[in-house]
């Protein structure tokens, strides 16, 4: 009889090992932070590892990202909020940057801000849609697939969420046109 661990290395190395980079993309657009990719990727590898004996070989990545989507939900919800903060990273972050003007930094930070709140208002799921398709460059199907939704549903609530973040940047006054009715 055949050794049962080398037989799992085999299809750990024909199945999973190929897509180590599409769950790297996948995980930053799940989580944002590159540190928390990384271990996203490799709770989804450790538990690709544990269950490839039973994987039946057919389409690896669809597995793959299904794995990835239950760690990802087991994680935040053992996530707790953070009470305390580098105050370093915040100067950090705010101190200038070299060569820009003054009037440079106001326009930019206060651009920003409206974007990242017009995205951070949005419903987590319309979030993960928005950095899978415009962070990630997924199509609408891969996202899908990794949100485990209909293409339509991504179609969707892509939809919905380019609509809302536009019309706060709207209200907020951030972009060049005036809203059109019924937009704001």
């Amino acid at each position: 009889m055949a050794d049962p661990d080398a037989h799992q290395q085999r299809m750990f190395t024909q199945y999973v090992l190929p897509e180590i980079e599409v769950l790297l993309r996948v995980a930053m657009s799940l989580t944002a932070q590159r540190a928390d990719a990384e271990d996203l990727v490799q709770d989804t590898l450790l538990r690709a590892y544990r269950a490839v004996g039973r994987f039946d070989g057919r389409h690896p990545r669809a597995w793959l990202l299904t794995i990835m989507r239950h760690a990802e939900a087991s994680r935040r919800r053992q996530r707790r909020p953070r009470l305390l903060d580098d105050p370093d990273t915040e100067l950090e972050r705010l101190s200038p940057a070299r060569g820009a003007t003054p009037e440079e930094l106001v326009v930019d930070t206060a651009f920003d801000e409206a974007v990242d709140a017009a995205f951070t208002a949005l419903p987590l799921r319309d979030q993960q849609v928005v950095r899978l398709v415009h962070v990630d460059g997924l199509s609408y199907a891969e996202a899908a697939q990794v949100l485990d939704v209909p293409k339509g549903t991504v179609m969707s609530r892509l939809h919905r969420a380019r609509k809302r973040i536009r019309n706060q940047l709207l209200a907020a006054g951030r972009t060049g046109r005036e809203p059109e009715r019924g937009e704001a």
